[in-house]
């Protein structure tokens, strides 16, 4: 393969609300913080461990206007776009870099506002229904 490739595919939830800026010329610029984990069992103690990485999302003009009103924290999004560093110098006069996804497509995969309508939208549970065995399977899904 002659040519290159930055390509980034995150499966996510919000760790903070998305905070949009707006420009003189009518454009906008929202980000977000992105949150993945990594689960596994530590094969010597048997503990559950799960690591966290944290991504810096970036989202520009009419997507930008959606994700800000539709997702918050905590929501799960799928997001696909390139890596992109910036650099800039701080107050102090020492260079400072951030690396951030610039977004290209994104996909909400679920929202709090749709867990609370489908949570009002059930149907009390007939006690007469319920389930007598109380044994709860070791199923990870």
């Amino acid at each position: 393969m002659s040519g290159t490739l930055n390509k980034v595919m995150l499966i996510g939830h919000l760790g903070d609300d998305v905070k949009i800026k707006h420009f003189d010329n009518g454009g906008c610029l929202a980000r977000f913080p992105l949150a993945t984990n990594e689960t596994y069992t530590n094969k010597t103690t048997n503990e559950k461990v799960t690591n966290t990485d944290w991504h810096n999302i970036v989202v520009r003009n009419k997507a930008a206007e959606i994700c800000e009103k539709y997702l918050s924290k905590g929501d799960k999004v799928y997001v696909e776009g390139k890596l992109r560093t910036r650099k800039w110098q701080g107050e102090d006069g020492v260079d400072k870099y951030t690396t951030e996804v610039n977004v290209d497509e994104f996909t909400f995969l679920s929202t709090k506002k749709d867990a609370v309508s489908n949570a009002e939208a059930k149907p009390a549970q007939d006690n007469n229904n319920q389930k007598s065995d109380n044994t709860e399977d070791d199923l990870p899904f």
